[in-house]
Parts: C-alpha cells; structure tokens; sequence
C-alpha cells in the first residue's frame, strides 16, 4: 500500500472516532456546538499536547491540568481531543474531567 493511502485511511477512522459521541459522554456533560475554534482546539489537544484544546475552549484550569496529564496515555490522547473538538464542558469526575 502507498504511505499516501495509509494516511488517507488512518485519517478517516480518526475523523470516525473522533465524530462518534458514546451515548454515555453525552449524558456526563455538556456539549457545544462545534466550531472553528472547537476544531482548532480539538487538534492541538490530539496532535500538540492533550489539554491545550480545553484552555483554548475556556475550561477550567483543574480540567486542563487533568487532561495534560491523562491525555499522555494513548488512548486518552483522543479523548482529549474529542473533548476539545465538541467543546464539552462537565465530565465524570465531580464534573472536573
């Protein structure tokens, strides 16, 4: 396979999970309207630093902290993200994360 094609495809499994909202993240917090600053926001938390989205967004600094941290370990690294990118506010820890 060509290194273009494998970018190609790995590009739209990640626009699929990233865009796929889990019923029960739903019902945690509160989600926005996604934006052009909510975009931004979700790629510099996926591809930067997890937690730069959520500073972009306005969260508090307690949820960038967390998602700075947490979001080291690959499989967070998209949930900060996906944080980011839908500008949700709240979570599941005394609505922190």
């Amino acid at each position: 396979m060509h290194q273009s094609l494998k970018l190609g495809l790995a590009s739209l499994v990640l626009a699929g999970v990233l865009t796929t909202v889990p019923p029960s993240a739903m019902a945690a917090g509160t989600t926005h309207k996604i934006t052009g600053k909510s975009v931004l926001a979700g790629a510099l938390s996926l591809i930067i630093w997890p937690g730069i989205g959520q500073a972009v967004n306005g969260n508090p600094g307690d949820k960038v902290a967390t998602h700075a941290v947490i979001g080291l370990f690959p499989p967070f690294r998209f949930w900060s993200g996906w944080d980011g990118l839908v500008n949700r506010t709240g979570g599941y820890w005394h609505g922190r994360i």
